[in-house]
């Protein structure tokens, strides 16, 4: 089925917004199913859920405010998303600085923590959506990006009409979900227009925004208590930017965090709610996890390489330790591979992590196959083979 997006490109924005009332006349005052081509499912799902509650299109919109101590509560509780976002946030204000469109962060209930940009505080209509401690849920305000990212977990655009209250129709909207470091969403970030042009492509700056904010969440997480950060991408990706996955792990090799782009590339993180569940890396990866951690340490003169999955594929990956498992005291990340320049496989870099060991341990087999934690026999089979298996 098509997204609200694509419906766009088939109708001027006169014939977009014809369609729309349409489709609230048919299922919002005529009880009937939305028949508008391109429209998602849901947003009759939500106006159904809306309906069903007692609410009317016409009625009166309040936007109450939580009470004051839940409101200091809030921000207490939503510090580290807060302090995290709000340098996104802040970019955002300077690329929305003249289209009419602001940005809005949410708790995962839909409550304002934090907004940013061109706010016209004398336009009632964006005061009232932009104070903190206002509640945006469906259950408060009915159909809106913010209910509908959060209810959908996925990015959303919604203009006009396509929110239920007939009030909040001059609103143009588009919301991502934001998902903290153990796979829970904690939050939602909104870019909203009163009255302003339809700009759909705004779904892509708010996922790609609210990316931002859980990769440096993730980031965050590994440098205040973890050992192991693993980044992760398809071969032909460079390794090093923003659409990395990110996978922290402790010393014993166990998943303490993940950002959203790991779990869609290794998909038992998907599964997995890691403040519930114990998962070790040993069942994402098809390799040794000590083998990952002395890459790491020993600085490796390219730490991209070859991550083969117990799912069969293979990615390319970067192990980076924390500052304190580095002799140097800062965390370790070399230059990202170029595009098209293969990865060492990882049986060279087990070769070379061996051959090194056995060099700082003057020969002295049994030693090194001690440090590396491997068998004697480990080592004279891997020396002896070249790893040709």
């Amino acid at each position: 089925m098509m997204t609200a997006m694509q419906s766009v490109v088939h109708f001027a924005p006169d014939a977009r917004l014809q369609q729309i009332a349409l489709a609230r006349q048919a299922v919002l005052l005529d009880g009937k199913s939305m028949s508008r081509p391109g429209s998602p499912e849901w947003i009759e799902h939500s106006w159904q859920r809306c309906l069903a509650s007692g609410k009317r299109p016409h009625e009166v919109v309040s936007f109450d405010l939580i009470e004051p101590v839940a409101r200091r509560r809030l921000l207490d509780t939503h510090h580290a998303l807060l302090q995290t976002a709000r340098p996104v946030l802040q970019s955002l204000a300077v690329a929305l600085a003249s289209t009419r469109y602001f940005a809005i962060l949410t708790n995962a209930q839909g409550v304002v923590i934090d907004a940013q940009g061109a706010i016209d505080r004398s336009d009632r209509r964006a005061d009232l959506i932009s104070r903190i401690g206002t509640d945006l849920s469906e259950g408060a305000v009915a159909t809106t990006a913010i209910s509908a990212a959060l209810s959908e977990q996925q990015p959303i655009w919604l203009h006009r009409g396509e929110h239920f209250y007939d009030a909040n129709c001059v609103y143009s909207c588009a919301g991502a979900p934001v998902f903290g470091p153990n796979g829970d969403c904690i939050g939602m970030l909104d870019l909203t227009g009163i009255e302003a042009a339809e700009r759909p492509e705004l779904k892509h700056l708010v996922a790609q925004s609210a990316r931002g904010i859980e990769n440096a969440l993730t980031l965050n997480f590994f440098n205040s208590a973890h050992d192991l950060l693993i980044r992760l991408n398809w071969p032909g990706r460079i390794l090093g930017d923003e659409s990395d996955g990110l996978v922290c792990l402790d010393a014993d090799g166990y998943v303490t965090a993940a950002n959203q782009m790991a779990r869609l590339l290794v998909p038992q993180l998907a599964s997995q709610q890691l403040r519930h569940f114990r998962l070790h890396a040993n069942e994402l990866f098809d390799v040794s996890i000590d083998l990952l951690f002395d890459a790491a340490r020993r600085h490796i003169n390219s730490p991209a390489i070859e991550m083969p999955l117990r799912t069969g594929f293979r990615l390319h990956a970067m192990p980076i330790c924390s500052s304190k498992m580095t002799a140097t005291g800062a965390p370790q990340l070399a230059a990202p591979v170029a595009p098209g320049e293969p990865p060492p496989r990882l049986k060279d870099i087990q070769l070379a992590l061996i051959r090194k060991a056995v060099d700082e341990a003057r020969g002295n087999v049994q030693k090194a196959a001690k440090a590396l934690g491997i068998s004697r026999a480990t080592v004279y089979r891997r020396l002896g083979s070249g790893i040709k298996k």
